[in-house]
């Protein structure tokens, strides 16, 4: 089995400066591999400048964006971004990448928001043209949304072939890239409704099973290098919550998952969720054990630093 790796959230919001040094150096004392910051645009720090504070902050923290959306911004631009934080961080950069999800924030800004199966397209070239930016010397690349020519990106990244690789989601398509050229793959639960391009909400890849049948998807389409990869969980289904009484809060996640999707759950359901983490830090604890001896995940990104340090100390190195 693969040691666990343990990621926090940077900053919750626009934050000082102070808060976020302060964050970053907690986390690397009580044994986090990293800190990751969203990509959106909403009332929070934009990932890049942060998270090159993080590494200037700290010595050993590994930095990740968590994803950034590849929709928003033209992949050269953001492959030298990502080299010059791997640059400036010692080579300490993984790099999340995503096709986009939150709709409201391309209208807000008139990008379109495209059909997955075009976000996913454009999403493939992205992944091209950033390996050709982070490879030696110029290169050429026609595709049907992006065209370079002769283009030599600079600087060129420490860790090479190309710093590793995050990609995550819910759905058989974009599991299957992700197993045929990332290095972590997320498992991503799919409950938020549908609309405006997105698919219909599936309240039953909340479950475990949901979450076997994804590794399942990864295991085959990843062939002979499947035993390369890293899986990854994130509290997809409701923040961490550390608590004597987990039995409330999972009622009240039912309660609101039923809400949002219109299916009901018990809360022994809510609690056995690979994607929910609720309970104390010893019940805590022995389920994220119990996560890689049967999904052989070993990657966990846990939201607050705080919340979530006292788990950590307990697994870290392990």
């Amino acid at each position: 089995m693969r040691p666990f790796r343990f990621f926090g959230v940077a900053a919750a919001g626009p934050v000082g400066l102070r808060e976020i040094v302060d964050t970053a150096r907690r986390a690397e004392a009580a044994g986090f591999t990293g800190l990751v910051l969203p990509d959106h645009l909403l009332e929070q720090h934009a990932p890049i400048p942060a998270l090159a504070t993080v590494a200037a902050a700290t010595e050993r923290l590994r930095i990740m964006p968590f994803v950034l959306n590849a929709g928003l911004r033209h992949p050269a631009v953001v492959a030298q971004d990502l080299a010059s934080l791997d640059v400036l961080s010692g080579g300490r950069l993984e790099i999340g990448l995503g096709a986009g999800w939150n709709h409201l924030e391309h209208n807000a800004i008139g990008i379109p928001f495209e059909p997955a199966a075009r976000r996913v397209d454009r999403f493939a070239e992205t992944l091209d043209v950033l390996k050709g930016c982070f490879a030696p010397g110029p290169f050429s690349y026609r595709g049907a949304f992006y065209t370079l020519d002769q283009h030599d990106g600079y600087p060129k990244p420490v860790q090479q072939p190309h710093p590793p690789l995050f990609i995550g989601g819910g759905g058989r398509r974009i599991l299957t890239l992700a197993a045929r050229h990332a290095d972590t793959v997320g498992l991503a639960p799919r409950v938020l409704s549908g609309g405006d391009g997105l698919p219909a909400p599936d309240p039953h890849s909340l479950t475990l099973a949901a979450a076997e049948e994804k590794v399942a998807w990864i295991r085959a389409a990843a062939g002979e290098r499947f035993d390369r990869l890293e899986l990854n969980l994130y509290p997809g289904g409701g923040p961490l919550l550390v608590t004597a009484d987990s039995i409330s809060p999972a009622r009240q996640q039912a309660d609101k998952l039923h809400r949002l999707t219109g299916v009901k759950f018990t809360t022994t359901e809510i609690l056995e969720s690979p994607h929910v983490f609720i309970g104390s830090v010893a019940e805590l604890v022995e389920k994220i054990r119990s996560l890689r001896e049967r999904l052989g995940v070993s990657s966990f990104m846990l939201g607050d630093v705080n919340t979530a340090a006292p788990i950590v100390e307990h697994l870290a190195g392990q």
